[in-house]
């Protein structure tokens, strides 16, 4: 049954958002017209990537609520005054989504940073996830014994373009050859497997799932130190100027302060304990 851990939260963040919101939101979602903002009336459009990874969605069906980024979309729906029937999901690409121009979601969510140079070209959120970058290879690279971000300089990395994950390569490791650039994680992934690169930079919660689920043999180095720039604050992406910002900022807010937002992460991300940081 559809987030069925989560039931007796959502249900309780639902109630306190419509309370929360009732003197900022535009009314009821279903009554709304054009000026509203959103995509479809009566409706909440939400995108995300294709295919979708857990831990962010659970087996690329981000309409089950399972997985965090997933559980996080239906939590704020609910806190917009929308039922989960009202959700419609559409799927782009990373560069679709923070690209400029006009979009077919209300909001959209795949890991992406807050950063000022996006800010320019799209809405963000307040952050609903804040993470840290980490180092992941197999046991028989170069990479398996590095124990220093010294150790990390002679060997090639990389990681998915567009990313705080690709800055942190340049900017903490700064390694000796340029940072390979991939169009996904995925691919990342698949050029480590095959020797292409000796080690990969991803986000903490991916960084377990791949070396868990997906990396045969696959080993975390440790987490980079945060340093401007290369931190990860995740926040929903809304076209620039948008009518839901401030409803939309508002509701993840309610979910911080309420805690739903830690329950989550509890539920379906990984803790930090065994990523040391790299010095």
């Amino acid at each position: 049954m559809r987030r069925s851990a989560r039931t007796g939260i959502l249900a309780a963040v639902a109630l306190s958002g419509a309370i929360a919101l009732a003197g900022c939101a535009s009314g009821d979602p279903a009554s709304t017209d054009s000026a509203s903002g959103y995509v479809t009336e009566g409706k909440l459009t939400i995108g995300t990537a294709e295919p979708a990874y857990s831990p962010w969605v659970l087996d690329d069906d981000p309409s089950s609520g399972e997985g965090y980024e997933s559980a996080v979309a239906y939590a704020v729906a609910e806190q917009l005054g929308f039922d989960e029937d009202d959700v419609v999901w559409v799927r782009t690409t990373f560069d679709q989504a923070i690209a400029p121009g006009p979009k077919d979601f209300d909001f959209n969510l795949q890991q992406f940073s807050i950063t000022d140079e996006r800010k320019e070209a799209v809405d963000f959120s307040s952050p609903y996830y804040e993470t840290t970058q980490v180092v992941i290879t197999l046991e028989s690279s170069p990479a398996a014994s590095a124990t220093s971000i010294a150790d990390l300089k002679p060997l090639t990395i990389g990681a998915q373009t567009g990313t705080t994950s690709l800055d942190a390569i340049e900017e903490v490791i700064a390694p000796d050859s340029a940072a390979q650039v991939f169009n996904s994680n995925d691919d990342a992934k698949l050029a480590l497997q095959s020797g292409q690169v000796d080690a990969i930079v991803v986000d903490l919660p991916t960084a377990f799932y791949l070396v868990g689920a997906e990396l045969d043999g696959g080993k975390i180095v440790g987490q980079l130190p945060e340093t401007a720039g290369t931190g990860d604050a995740f926040g929903l992406v809304l076209p620039k100027g948008s009518a839901l910002t401030a409803d939309v900022t508002a509701a993840v807010d309610a979910l911080r302060e309420d805690g739903t937002l830690d329950d989550l992460a509890e539920e379906w991300l990984a803790s930090a304990g065994n990523a040391p940081v790299l010095q």
